[in-house]
């Protein structure tokens, strides 16, 4: 049966866009730690694909920012001490988005220890001010936003953010969010794509970050 465009928001891509971004800050940690250091081609697509992700959550907080977040307002004002957290947290991270992406350009041309041993580094700056945020905007934020808005609003905003996009810029980061999920989530993070560029993304565009991952 077709979800309720009036009920609540369903939130839960929300998540599974979190864990991507927690599941390859992971993958960074482990590679520059490791004992033997990453060979230069493994090393200069790892640093690449981390200046990528503090690409893609420095735009993943502005939409939240010029949207979703004064869209909450204007509907629940009750929710004002939450939202000021959630723009505190947005104004405490910026600066180790900046860091860690000035580090992963420093290692991307730099294979010393140093190099490798700032990026970790910066990385541990990040996750520091990070991992709590997400966290919160998961278990405090999106409970509150889907109480207020309806699954047509979210999707709405969810239309605007992917028409807006380069369909390249898609292709890099659709497989990436599914990447390792299972049916159930998988499922959810396509259905928030109109039918014919989910297609496209899945299918014809694919084989790109396969061989970008693959490489890393």
């Amino acid at each position: 049966m077709k979800p309720d465009p009036n009920g609540p928001a369903d939130t839960r891509v929300m998540v599974i866009l979190h864990d991507a971004l927690r599941r390859d800050l992971a993958r960074t940690r482990r590679v520059l730690t490791a004992p033997s250091p990453p060979a230069d081609t493994r090393r200069v697509a790892i640093a690449e694909h981390v200046i990528w992700m503090m690409e893609y959550l420095r735009f993943h907080h502005h939409a939240e920012d010029e949207f979703l977040w004064p869209l909450m307002r204007r509907l629940n004002p009750g929710a004002g001490v939450l939202l000021d957290q959630m723009d505190a947290d947005h104004a405490r991270i910026a600066p180790e988005i900046d860091r860690l992406t000035a580090a992963a350009r420093a290692c991307r041309a730099d294979d010393s220890p140093q190099a490798r041993e700032a990026m970790v580094a910066a990385l541990d700056g990040l996750e520091a001010a990070l991992l709590p945020h997400l966290r919160r905007e998961e278990d405090e934020m999106m409970p509150v936003v889907s109480r207020t808005i309806t699954r047509r609003q979210w999707d709405d905003w969810g239309h605007d953010i992917v028409k807006n996009k380069p369909t390249l810029e898609l292709a890099r980061e659709v497989p990436w969010v599914i990447d390792g999920l299972d049916d159930e989530r998988y499922r959810v993070a396509t259905g928030a794509l109109p039918a014919v560029p989910r297609f496209i993304l899945l299918h014809a565009l694919a084989a790109r970050y396969r061989r970008a991952s693959a490489t890393r």
